[in-house]
């Protein structure tokens, strides 16, 4: 595969000019979200264990999301690969709970403190994932940096909609449970690394309501 850049400034005006269209999802079929899916390595894992759901991975590199596209249609495999900045265009793509997974796996960190409006989980996006999963939906979550899995895990806990799997505050503990892996999470396990994890159900209420 040709090398890609591998950061993209989400801030770019170009993003905000454009309009995102509700997708055409398969009737009748689980659906699974990628965010920031890259090659889609996780999603064809998971597509190729099973078949049966419909997948689509959000990407914010356009000719990187072309592409795999294109590989997905060789492979004639279940996936859709969106050239988008989720943060921006989420609520437009996926209709009020028509997801049943939602994954962001490893997210980019920028680690600078000026850029840290950059990183994708924020109260915006994890309202409107809350809004898009099924009741009952999952949200999971990885980083292999401390700073930026604390920070989504401040996020996710602000959000009455999500139930935390772990308990309130904690991190997921039992490993990735989903039978697939992206190629930082490959990298991690040959390293040796630690990864932090987030797994959340979808309560389906209202903002700011009782329990439902």
């Amino acid at each position: 595969m040709p090398r890609h850049r591998q950061h993209v400034n989400p801030l770019k005006m170009s993003y905000f000019a454009r309009a995102a269209e509700p997708l055409a999802l398969p009737p009748g079929r689980e659906v699974e979200v990628e965010l920031g899916c890259a090659d889609a390595q996780f999603l064809f894992q998971r597509a190729a264990a099973e078949p049966g759901r419909a997948y689509v991975g959000l990407e914010i590199r356009e000719d990187l999301a072309v592409e795999v596209a294109a590989r997905a249609r060789r492979l004639k495999a279940p996936i859709q690969v969106v050239f988008c900045h989720a943060n921006l265009d989420y609520a437009q793509l996926f209709a009020p709970r028509s997801v049943a997974r939602v994954f962001v796996n490893f997210p980019d960190p920028w680690f600078k403190r000026r850029h840290r409006k950059r990183r994708v989980v924020d109260a915006a996006l994890a309202g409107d994932i809350a809004a898009s999963l099924v009741p009952g939906g999952e949200l999971f979550f990885q980083s292999d940096v401390w700073e930026v899995a604390l920070d989504a895990l401040a996020v996710l806990e602000a959000e009455p909609r999500f139930t935390n799997r772990a308990g309130a505050w904690s991190f997921w503990k039992r490993g990735n449970p989903y039978g697939a892996t992206s190629r930082r999470e490959d990298g991690c396990a040959e390293e040796r690394a630690p990864v932090w994890r987030l797994l959340y159900v979808s309560e389906a209420r209202a903002p700011g309501s009782g329990a439902a």
